[in-house]
C-alpha cells in the first residue's frame, strides 16, 4: 500500500457516521484479552469533543473504505504560565489496516491544525502498558513522558452507602464554585480558563462541600472557611455516550445472570449494578475539581465520594462513578472508594512542544517531580 494512497480529511457527519460506528466496534477499548469494551456514541461520533472550546475530528480513507480516525481539542490551561494546549484523543485505526503508517499519518496532520491554531502544546493520555500507543507517541513522533495519573472506578452498588452523621454535605452554585475553583486551583497543572462555562455545562450535575455539621454557616463567610472541608464537581458522562461489555466468555454471562438472582434474594450483599447487568450499555459519573483542605479533611473527600455513588443509585443507566486524580498526593487516594480490578493505577500521559522556543521548558515539566494536583477536565474524558 504506498503512503500517498491515504488520504485524510475533516468529519463529514453525512458521510462518515455510519462508518466510523462501524469502525469503533471494530476497535477494542481496554486491556482484557476476553472482555472488550466499546463506546457507544448514540449516533454522535464527536460526542466526546463537542463540548470543547475549538474542536476536530479527521478521518483516513483508503479507496473509499474509512481505517482510521482522530479527534482534537483546544483550550487555554494553567501550566507554569497559561498556555494554548491541544488534546489528542481518539485514535482508532482498523485492525487490518494497523502498522501502516495509517496513526502517524493522523496525529501529524492533527498537530499541523494545532500549529494553524497557535497551540503550544500537544498531550494525549494511554495506558502506560500500552506499547503500541508508547512506541508511536514517544519514539516515533518525539512526546515526552509527563504525567502518571491514576484512574479510579468504583461500582454502583445496590444500597445506599452510608455517610457520617458527623459531616455535613451541601450544593453551591456555578458562581460560589467558580470563586473557589480559581482561589484555590487556579495554579494547578492543566486548569482550565474557561472553569465557568465547565461548570455551566448541562453535563455538569453541579458542585458539592464537605464540611464538619455546624460549619455550614460560616463557610465562606467574610472570606473566611473552616479549617477542614473539601469540594468536588460531577460530570454525566453517560449523557454524551454509553459503554458497553461485549465479546466475554459465557462464564461471564452466567455470573451476571446468577448475582441478579443473589440480589434479589439477598439484598444485603449490597452487589454492583455493573455486575448484576453486565452486558447492558452504561453510563458513569466523573468527579473532578477534587480539591480538599485541612489535616484531617480526607473524611470528607470520602463523605462526597459517598454522596456522589449515591446519587448515581438514582441516575438513568449509572453503573460507575470514576475519577483521575494525579500520582502526588497519597493522601487523598486512600479517601477515594475504588476497586483495583477496574481501575488504572498509573494511566500516562504524554507531551509535546509545537513551538522550538518551548522545547526545553516542555523537557522541564517532565522531570520536574509532581508535586502539585492535576486538573483533570471532564469535556476530556
Amino acid at each position: 500500500m504506498a503512503f500517498e494512497d491515504i488520504k485524510v480529511r475533516s468529519y463529514d457527519v453525512d458521510l462518515d457516521r455510519a462508518r466510523l460506528e462501524l469502525l469503533e466496534r471494530r476497535c477494542e477499548v481496554g486491556p482484557s484479552q476476553h472482555v472488550f469494551l466499546f463506546t457507544d456514541t448514540m449516533g454522535d461520533p464527536i460526542s466526546r469533543i463537542r463540548n470543547s472550546p475549538l474542536y476536530i475530528m479527521l478521518v483516513a480513507e483508503l479507496n473509499h473504505e474509512l481505517i482510521g480516525a482522530i479527534q482534537g481539542s483546544i483550550k487555554v490551561v494553567t501550566m507554569k504560565d497559561l498556555a494554548k494546549v491541544g488534546y489528542i484523543l481518539g485514535l482508532r485505526v482498523s485492525p487490518l489496516h494497523r502498522r501502516k503508517g495509517i496513526g502517524t499519518s493522523l496525529v501529524q496532520h492533527l498537530e499541523e491544525w494545532f500549529i494553524g491554531n497557535q497551540v503550544d502544546y500537544a498531550y494525549m493520555a494511554t495506558e502506560k502498558d500500552n506499547n503500541a500507543s508508547v512506541n508511536l507517541f514517544v519514539n516515533k513522533l518525539g512526546y515526552v513522558k509527563f504525567r502518571t495519573p491514576a484512574i479510579l472506578v468504583y461500582p454502583v452498588k445496590s444500597q445506599p452507602l452510608k455517610i457520617s452523621s458527623k459531616i455535613e454535605i451541601f450544593k453551591i452554585n456555578e458562581e460560589n464554585a467558580e470563586y473557589l475553583y480559581r482561589r484555590y486551583m487556579g495554579l494547578t497543572e492543566f486548569f482550565p480558563s474557561d472553569i465557568d462555562k465547565v461548570l455551566r455545562n448541562k453535563l455538569s450535575l453541579g458542585t458539592w462541600v464537605a464540611c464538619d455539621q455546624g460549619a455550614r454557616d460560616q463557610f465562606g463567610q467574610n472570606g473566611n472557611f473552616p479549617t477542614n472541608w473539601a469540594m468536588l464537581s460531577v460530570w454525566d458522562s453517560g449523557g454524551l455516550f454509553k459503554l458497553r461489555i461485549e465479546k466475554a466468555p459465557i462464564s461471564c454471562l452466567v455470573y451476571s445472570k446468577v448475582l441478579k438472582v443473589v440480589d434479589k434474594v439477598f439484598a444485603c450483599f449490597n452487589m454492583p449494578a455493573l455486575l448484576c447487568n453486565v452486558f447492558e450499555p452504561f453510563g458513569f459519573y466523573f468527579l473532578y475539581g477534587l480539591h480538599q483542605e485541612g489535616p484531617v479533611s480526607g473524611t470528607m473527600v470520602r463523605a462526597l465520594c459517598k454522596y456522589v455513588h449515591n446519587m448515581a443509585r438514582v441516575g438513568v443507566d449509572c453503573k460507575m462513578v470514576v475519577t483521575e486524580v494525579g500520582s502526588y498526593d497519597e493522601r487523598v487516594r486512600p479517601q477515594i472508594p475504588h476497586w483495583r480490578l477496574l481501575s488504572c493505577l498509573e494511566d500516562l500521559w504524554c507531551i509535546k512542544t509545537l513551538k522550538s522556543e518551548e522545547r526545553e521548558s516542555v523537557n522541564e515539566l517532565a522531570i520536574i517531580p509532581h508535586t502539585t494536583p492535576l486538573f483533570v477536565d471532564p469535556r476530556e474524558v
